[in-house]
Formats: C-alpha cells, sequence, structure tokens
C-alpha cells in the first residue's frame, strides 16, 4: 500500500497527475462532490445559526467507502481539487466524511497540470482554507432557502412544477426586459446616400457617403437632383497612422463569448471541453476572472514568438485584472505549453486548445500598424460633402495570429483600400445611390452576450455563468432557437448618366439564429416575481450578494450573519405573497369568436399557454389550442388565435383512410389510421402541410420501422434484436441490452443473447417506454409527497422564523 493518498474531483485530472507523481503515491477520484444538503426540512437548520445538514450524496456511497479505507492505510492524504471555492469546498466535505486526521493531511493547489506545478504544491502545502469554503456554503445555502421557499409558491401562484432562483430569476429577467424592448420597438426608415466616384486617370472606384441621414425620400432625391451633372473634385486628403492592441488572454467569461461567436460553441460546451483539456494538463484552470500571466509564462511566450515569429513581432505586456472581485484564479486560461500551437485531441479540444494559444500569443505580440486615410469629395451645387475612408496595413503584428471578432450590433464595415488622389483633382461621378435604411431594434442576446451582460451587472461568477443559462433554458423559462426573418420592401433611387431610377427592393430582415427567446411562462413568472419581490429581482441586490461573497471568502464577515440578514425579511415577503397575492397566468381576453360571439382568452393553462374559445358553462366546456412556436400571451392576435382553432385539418385520404394534421402536447403531427407522425420541426407547418408531405412522412416512418426489427426468437417472443438511434440493442421484457462491439446483430443466437443478458444484468436498464409506464403510476404520489414536504418544510421555516424574531426582540427589549 502506497504511502500518499491523493484526492482529486475527477478520474481525468487523476490520470494526469498519476503521471508525473512517483509509486509512493496513489491518486484517486471523488467523482465531484461527495456531500450536499438533504433534501428534508431545507437541509437547514434555522433555528441554530443555518447550519447546513450534509448527507453522502445518493450514488457516492461506494467512492466514501473506499476512499475512508485507503485513507485509514495512507500515512499522509493529500487534497487536491481546484483552487476556487468549489474546490476548497470539495476538499473540506472531504476532510470531514472521511474523518481525515489533520496531522496527517495536507491541501494542496495548482492552477495547471503540469509536472513542475504539481511538484512545487507538493512542496508548498497549505490548510484548507475555511473563509472559502464558507463562502460557497454561503452561495449554497441562500440558493437551496431561494429555491426552496419560491418554487412552492409559483406551484400555488402561476404553474405546478416550476422552480425560481437567486441568480436564475433576474439571468431571465434580462431576457424578458430586452423582449419587451424589441415589442416595443417602432422602427424608423431613413435614407443612406453613398457615391461610387473614378478619377479620369484611373479606374479604380471610390466609395464615398454622406456623413448625415436624410429623414425622408423627398429629402434625398432633392440632394441627387442638385448631383445631377454637378462637377465634383478632392476638397481634403488627411492621413493618420494607427495602432490597433491585442486583447487580454481569456476570462471565463471572455473564453465563452469568443468560442460562440468564433466556434458556435454554446457557454456549456465551452466549459465542458476547456474541463477536458485542463484536466488532460493542455491549458490552466478554466474558472478565472483574471487576465495576468505569471512571468514564466510571459517568458514562454516570448521564446514562442521569436522562435516562429521573429524579434520584431515581440512585445511583452502585464494586463492587469479590473474585475471587482476577481477571485477564481490567479492567472488568465492560457495554454501550459506555449510551444505547443497545437495538440492531438478530439476537435472540439482541438479548435478550442488553438483559440486559446493564438489569444494569449497574441497578447504577447506587437501592435499592428495602420495607416488611415480619409477623403472628402465635393460639389459647389451642395453643402453635403461625400467622405471615403480607406485603411492601409503598413506591418500586422499581433493580425499575423489573431484577431478578436465582434458583436452583430457593434461590429463596424471594413475600410477597404483607396487610389491614389491629390487635392482639388476632379472625380467622375459613377452612380450615387439613395437607399432607404431603417433604425435598427435592439439584438436579441445569444448566449455570449448574456455572460458578457451579467458580468456588466456583477451577477454571477466565472463558476456559475453557464450552469446558470443553461438552467434556465432547461426548465423552458428562456428558449434558444432560430427564426426566420420577414420580407421587407425598401427604396432606392439611382442616379447614373444624369438620369434618376427609383426602384422598390425586397429583402429579408429580422432572421435569428441561436438566440434567446422568452417563453410565455418565463414572462408571467419575472412579472409575478418583480411585483412581490422587488428586491431579488433588483439586479444591483444581486450584484450586492455577491459582492458579500467575496468579502465572506476574504474573512471579513461572517457567513450565517449575512444568510440571516437576507432572510429574515425574504420569508416575511413569501408568507405575505402566499396570503395575499393573486393567482397569475397572464389571462388575455383578446376579443370574440365571429361564428359563436364567445369570448377569446389566452393564458397559461397546466401544460402551457394555450387559447380558448368560450368558459365553463354547465355541461357545455371550451374549445382549447395551444400556442404555436414564436406566438406570445402579451402578442398574439385575435386573427392568429383564431387560427390554431382550424386545427386538427383534414388534409386528404391515403389508402382509403383519412389524413389529418394537428398540434398536441409534444408539438405538431400528422395523424393517419390511428398512427401519429411528428412533423419535421423548422420544416413542416401543420397550417401548410399538404397530403402528399403528409405521405412521405407516413412512409419514412414505416421504412423505419420495418428496419427497427433485426431479429426475433421463437424461444422468448419479447427477445429481439432491435436498431436504435445509437445502433442495434438487444431487449426482453422492457429491458434494453447493449450489444459487444465485435457481435453481428442478425448473427446471433438465442443462447448469445441470453449470455448477453447474463453478463449485463447488474447494469442494464429499463427502456424509455418501461420507465414512463412505471414512472406514470408513482407521478401523482410523488408529486403529492414533494408538495407535503416542501410546505412542511415552509411552515416549520415559517416557525423557526418566528421563534428568531421573537427571540430577538426579547434580548432587545431586555437590553
Amino acid at each position: 500500500m502506497q504511502d500518499n493518498l491523493v484526492i482529486v474531483e475527477s478520474p481525468a485530472k487523476a490520470k494526469t497527475i498519476e503521471k508525473f507523481l512517483g509509486s509512493d503515491y496513489l491518486v484517486k477520484s471523488s467523482f465531484g462532490h461527495i456531500r450536499d444538503l438533504a433534501k428534508k426540512d431545507f437541509g437547514v437548520d434555522l433555528e441554530h445559526g443555518y447550519e447546513p445538514q450534509y448527507v453522502i450524496s445518493e450514488g457516492k456511497e461506494k467512492v466514501v467507502a473506499e476512499l475512508k479505507k485507503l485513507a485509514k492505510s495512507a500515512k499522509t492524504v493529500w487534497l487536491a481539487s481546484d483552487e476556487d471555492r468549489e474546490g476548497e469546498a470539495i476538499a473540506w466535505h472531504l476532510f470531514e466524511a472521511l474523518k481525515l486526521d489533520p496531522k496527517k493531511t495536507k491541501r494542496i493547489v495548482f492552477h495547471e497540470i503540469t509536472k513542475d506545478a504539481i511538484l512545487n504544491a507538493v512542496k508548498n502545502p497549505r490548510n484548507i482554507d475555511i473563509s472559502l469554503v464558507d463562502a460557497q456554503q454561503a452561495r449554497r445555502v441562500l440558493d437551496r432557502l431561494v429555491g426552496f421557499e419560491l418554487s412552492p409558491l409559483l406551484w400555488k401562484k402561476v404553474k405546478s412544477q416550476l422552480s425560481a432562483g437567486r441568480v436564475q430569476s433576474v439571468t431571465v429577467k434580462l431576457v424578458v426586459e430586452r423582449e419587451r424592448e424589441i415589442l416595443n420597438f417602432q422602427s424608423e426608415s431613413f435614407f443612406k446616400v453613398i457615391g461610387n466616384f473614378f478619377a479620369e486617370s484611373s479606374k479604380n472606384l471610390v466609395k464615398a457617403e454622406v456623413s448625415h441621414k436624410f429623414k425622408d425620400q423627398k429629402a434625398a432625391s432633392a440632394l441627387l437632383e442638385k448631383c445631377r451633372g454637378a462637377r465634383f473634385t478632392v476638397s481634403a486628403i488627411e492621413k493618420k497612422p494607427a495602432k490597433k492592441s491585442p486583447a487580454a488572454p481569456f476570462t471565463t467569461s471572455t473564453l465563452q463569448q469568443e468560442a460562440s461567436r468564433k466556434l458556435g460553441f454554446s457557454v456549456s460546451q465551452t466549459m465542458t471541453v476547456a474541463q477536458r483539456l485542463y484536466e488532460a494538463g493542455f491549458i490552466t484552470y478554466m474558472r478565472t476572472d483574471s487576465v495576468t500571466l505569471s512571468e514564466t509564462a510571459i517568458a514562454a511566450a516570448k521564446a514562442a514568438i521569436e522562435k516562429n515569429y521573429g524579434a520584431k513581432y515581440l512585445q511583452t505586456r502585464r494586463f492587469a485584472t479590473k474585475t471587482k472581485g476577481a477571485q477564481e484564479a490567479h492567472e488568465a486560461i492560457r495554454p501550459s505549453y506555449m510551444e505547443n500551437a497545437s495538440i492531438e485531441a478530439s476537435v472540439p479540444e482541438k479548435r478550442l486548445y488553438e483559440l486559446i494559444w493564438k489569444r494569449t500569443i497574441a497578447s504577447q505580440m506587437s501592435d499592428a500598424e495602420l495607416e488611415r486615410t480619409v477623403v472628402d469629395i465635393v460639389t459647389p451645387s451642395t453643402p453635403d460633402k461625400f467622405t471615403a475612408t480607406g485603411e492601409v496595413l503598413l506591418f500586422d503584428g499581433f493580425l499575423h495570429v489573431y484577431m478578436e471578432s465582434k458583436y452583430d450590433d457593434d461590429a463596424e464595415g471594413e475600410a477597404g483600400m483607396l487610389p491614389p488622389m491629390q487635392v482639388g483633382q476632379a472625380m467622375q461621378v459613377s452612380s450615387i445611390a439613395a437607399t432607404e435604411r431603417f433604425t435598427q431594434r435592439p439584438p436579441r442576446y445569444t448566449e455570449a452576450s448574456l455572460v458578457k451582460k451579467l458580468e456588466e451587472l456583477g451577477i454571477g461568477r466565472p463558476s456559475t455563468y453557464a450552469p446558470t443559462i443553461s438552467t434556465v433554458i432547461n426548465r423552458g423559462y428562456v428558449l434558444k432557437e432560430d427564426r426566420p426573418g420577414v420580407e421587407r420592401i425598401y427604396v432606392q433611387l439611382t442616379l447614373a448618366d444624369d438620369s434618376i431610377v427609383e426602384k422598390k427592393l425586397k429583402e429579408n430582415t429580422g432572421a435569428e439564429k441561436a438566440k434567446l427567446f422568452p417563453s410565455d411562462v418565463g414572462m408571467v413568472v419575472t412579472d409575478y416575481l418583480s411585483e412581490y419581490f422587488p428586491k431579488v429581482m433588483d439586479y444591483s441586490f444581486t450584484a450586492k450578494v455577491e459582492e458579500e461573497f467575496d468579502e465572506i471568502a476574504e474573512g471579513a464577515i461572517k457567513w450565517n450573519k449575512m444568510i440571516d440578514e437576507f432572510y429574515k425579511p425574504f420569508h416575511t415577503t413569501v408568507d405575505n405573497a402566499m396570503e395575499n397575492s393573486q393567482r397569475a397566468n397572464a389571462e388575455r381576453v383578446i376579443g370574440k369568436d365571429p361564428k359563436t360571439g364567445k369570448p377569446v382568452i389566452v393564458r397559461i393553462g397546466r401544460f402551457g399557454p394555450l387559447a380558448q374559445i368560450g368558459e365553463s358553462e354547465g355541461d357545455e366546456k371550451p374549445q382549447f389550442a395551444n400556442l404555436q412556436k414564436g406566438q406570445l400571451i402579451e402578442t398574439i392576435t385575435l386573427e392568429e388565435a383564431l387560427k390554431l382553432f382550424e386545427l386538427p385539418r383534414t388534409l386528404g385520404e391515403y389508402e382509403g383512410k383519412t389524413v389529418v394534421a394537428a398540434v398536441g402536447r409534444f408539438g405538431p403531427y400528422v395523424r393517419h389510421d390511428g398512427k401519429f407522425v411528428s412533423l419535421k420541426r423548422g420544416i413542416d407547418d401543420p397550417m401548410t402541410v399538404t397530403v402528399e408531405r403528409a405521405v412521405e412522412l407516413i412512409e419514412e416512418k414505416r421504412k423505419a420501422e420495418r428496419e427497427k426489427l433485426i431479429k426475433t426468437f421463437k424461444e422468448n417472443e419479447s427477445l429481439q434484436v432491435l436498431n436504435g438511434r445509437y445502433g442495434p440493442y438487444l431487449t426482453c421484457d422492457g429491458i434494453n441490452y447493449k450489444l459487444p462491439k465485435d457481435a453481428v446483430p442478425a448473427l446471433l443466437t438465442y443462447e448469445d443473447c441470453l449470455a448477453i443478458m447474463e453478463s449485463q444484468k447488474d447494469t442494464a436498464r429499463p427502456s424509455r417506454f418501461a420507465r414512463k409506464s412505471k414512472g406514470a403510476t408513482t407521478t401523482k404520489a410523488a408529486a403529492a409527497k414533494k408538495t407535503t414536504g416542501r410546505k412542511t418544510a415552509t411552515k416549520k421555516a415559517s416557525t423557526a422564523a418566528r421563534k428568531t424574531t421573537a427571540k430577538a426582540a426579547a434580548t432587545k427589549k431586555k437590553s
């Protein structure tokens, strides 16, 4: 048995570290957190300083038992989890759960998994930082209290199965507010005038624009009339040297933003890939808000630049971290080995690594040198001057390696090169165009721009951006979607050969790709929480809570005092809302049904937003229809709502049976001969799908079902070899079994199948349909139990809060 036991939080990290330590060290993984708050009674003792009630996480009993056994026989236990608050908490939980001896336990930290870093950490161990642990504990306890108190309230006042969180709720609010800005935005048209000129001695066109906008077609047309037959000359030429400097190395948020823009990664995908790169030893720790590089890293970057590009490309820099409360790590995200411009890894890992390498190397390279030229072209017939702008790259500097991308809403047109010109030179008109343009609405958030906004507001930290955004999308408060644009007509006036021609042209506008939209439920929940919990939904207050976590981490304030100051007034507000607030379902009466004269209502229903005609009166029930993608309760019109009731649509007949298109709980579909076929998302619309297209989909499904069955066995009819989404598999009595890699599905015998089933009896899983069937019988009971448990916890919380308040009042009176 080894003298030294090293415990890390992931198997991949353990494998990498093991290579750098000798045979005296055994490296084991805890597979993440081993303890969490108990579900019962919030998992927090409200009557005794909010003391957390921790239990071993489900499925971690064997891991804890093994680590306990190994720790007993080891002379020294090294806790080597990550260096941020979450990692410090994992180390502390290991220490407590394994009942480690303080005398033989050491805490080591490192921000890169290299041999030098690991050996240096072993030489310089420290104790567990309880202030960091308290900061993590405060976040966990506060988020548990907020979630467990608000969720039952939302179940009662809005819709069942809803949840709320301290940071996720303000994140949804950002998306909701942006959507309302867009809905209320009134686009205004204007005209932009651009001329194309050339000198008599040159055929190169010079594109020049009038600097101001024209409010209407009349004003733009008047300018073109003045330019008809006019003589133009160059009135001024100004040349200015300019420089571009590289961006700082990556922090967590800037990496998430740049990977989204350049690679198309979601924020969670970026963090998953970065985690793998870190654990494999390729990059430094990926949760950081620092932009600094160590002196060793700068020296390594210098060597790589001089070797690959030459000394003239070198300009070392020391960036300073400006983010308030920066605490997650001590260095920016950079390659562990600067000399490696690329790595052997999966495609996503390779792409993200190369992005990190380029950004880091570029940060230590020379400025790019440019010359900007501005030329004014005028005519005596109008005071409006045309301005041409050009740019020449004299020395590429860091641009040789890397250029930072821009957001859609702040991107600028690239300036091209201009031909040689002189002041007083005559310029001929090739054409002058006045084109109708429109003011732009605020852009919807992407995941990357939402991370940027959260960081600007001080909401969350590097470790929370990705899980927060994933949570609000997974819970259906925010939708990440592509949406088509709409056709728009615009006017263009063109002056050429001394004549003006007017054209009406078409363009597609407003198309969205991977943008964030609020759902109706997200909007209703945001409105409800903003009305009854304005403090919790306030951006500044949420940022202040983050700052208090930072102060706890620094040891400046006590964590349970901070929780107490938040929780007491919050709990009182929850009680008040539970008793006095109205049910919120965003109900709107949008008009009357012309056929029946009954009211048409849109609202949140049990399964989501819906439209209904009429209300329940005696035996007569209303008609219901689900709202479709892109429709909102706030904006849907009567005409759009009535169209929903045209479904189900009879499309025609196929094989003597009626074909119907409709929308169900799980989306649009066609029904034929008692069977349902889903319509393709983003391709088929139940309002317009034809019988020919429906037949095509029906036959596609039939073909897939025919090819699904590979083999059956007369010895047992429930035993089948099937084709699935992820390849062939074996199923029997509702249990699925994986096939060995070398198995030929069509050649399997009955005995082969029995052997496969026997070898996987402890790991095989019930099929999706079996799980669903089994779950259906217990869902109501489980939901009732969950609701009762939360009600009990809330009741206990109320009692505890009243006792604490009374005790405080008595103490105050006594003093």
